[in-house]
């Protein structure tokens, strides 16, 4: 087992170093297709901004005991739809773009920050990235907006749940989590200057 958790971590996070770098320059948001179900399943893979903060918040529930594991992807779960409707609701909101990329920076720092910080800060910060992503891509929203939602969100669920179960895996041994911390925001501050 020792060996496999050391293998898997060797090689996850220089993997996601390597795809994070050679995927930035295509980032945020492209466009929704129809808007429909396959378009937000299929949305949140495809701009690194927002794989990046679903699996970091995955990856920052797994630095939780088994049982709290679950606020974390709650609390953004919820803020990415209240978000959504908001962006729904008024439209673009200036600067939103450099706010997500913070956002990205901000995961990251909570994640090499992790067992440092208080539960309750970090998932204010969390629910707030979690705004922040909701209003970029409501206000983007095309179409069928309740079908897109739920591809959308239920995209968003699925990375939470690899983010975790992959820092569940690597930071078995307490490994990876200052790495991956750091591959995030590097990957924040390369949206931020894009």
């Amino acid at each position: 087992m020792r060996n496999s958790v050391k293998t898997v971590s060797g090689a996850f996070i220089p993997a996601l170093a390597a795809f994070v770098g050679s995927t930035v320059p295509a980032m945020a948001h492209p466009g929704h297709g129809d808007g429909g179900f396959v378009s937000g399943l299929v949305h949140p893979l495809t701009g690194v901004d927002h794989l990046a903060a679903m699996v970091a918040v995955g990856l920052w529930a797994a630095t939780r005991p088994a049982r709290q594991a679950w606020m974390a992807p709650a609390a953004f779960m919820a803020a990415l739809a209240a978000g959504a409707g908001a962006g729904v609701t008024f439209g673009a909101v200036p600067g939103v773009e450099s706010m997500v990329a913070v956002s990205v920076l901000v995961l990251g720092a909570l994640l090499v920050l992790a067992t440092r910080l208080s539960s309750g800060v970090a998932l204010a910060l969390i629910a707030g990235a979690g705004v922040l992503h909701g209003m970029a891509h409501g206000a983007e929203a095309t179409g069928s907006l309740p079908a897109y939602f739920a591809g959308f969100l239920g995209a968003s669920a699925m990375l939470h749940a690899g983010g975790w179960q992959a820092g569940r895996t690597i930071f078995a041994r307490g490994q990876g989590r200052v790495v991956a911390g750091l591959a995030l925001g590097i990957t924040g501050l390369a949206l931020l200057a894009s």
